[in-house]
């Protein structure tokens, strides 16, 4: 069980062809508590959003981001209801990647939907994108 004095920050990402931009994304948010959870996307939530497939499995891509050791926990994404994993764990702290638009649109109202209060949310900074972006390499 976690302890719950521990400060929780929560990532979703599609970490495709995991690369340097997403190691600095993780480090970046782990700066902003004590466990750090990342939400990989689903498949087909991916094809969905993206438009087209990613090129590892959602398999692949969760097992990429345990080996690195960034983060504590790393979990699948939900397939219908994104807002789950956020109630079940109920972070203190949502990063967003600078270029994460799914997920942003009405998440403080979705969060209050939900009864879960006093979640900041946090835009991070971008590392070199125009060399570390999955849909560049």
């Amino acid at each position: 069980m976690l302890e719950t004095t521990l400060k929780k920050v929560m990532v979703f990402g599609t970490f495709d062809k995991f690369h340097p931009g997403h190691i600095n994304f993780l480090k970046q948010a782990e700066q902003y508590g004590d466990y750090l959870i990342v939400v990989v996307a689903r498949d087909i939530t991916v094809k969905k959003l993206k438009g087209k497939a990613p090129k590892f499995s959602e398999k692949e891509r969760q097992k990429e981001i345990i080996k690195s050791a960034l983060a504590d926990e790393v979990v699948l994404g939900k397939f219908k209801n994104k807002y789950k994993l956020i109630k079940y764990f109920r972070p203190d702290v949502i990063c967003l990647g600078y270029d994460q638009k799914y997920l942003v649109d009405g998440l403080s109202g979705q969060l209050k939907k939900f009864g879960i209060k006093n979640v900041k949310i946090i835009r991070l900074k971008a590392y070199y994108p125009e060399k570390y972006k999955s849909s560049l390499i």
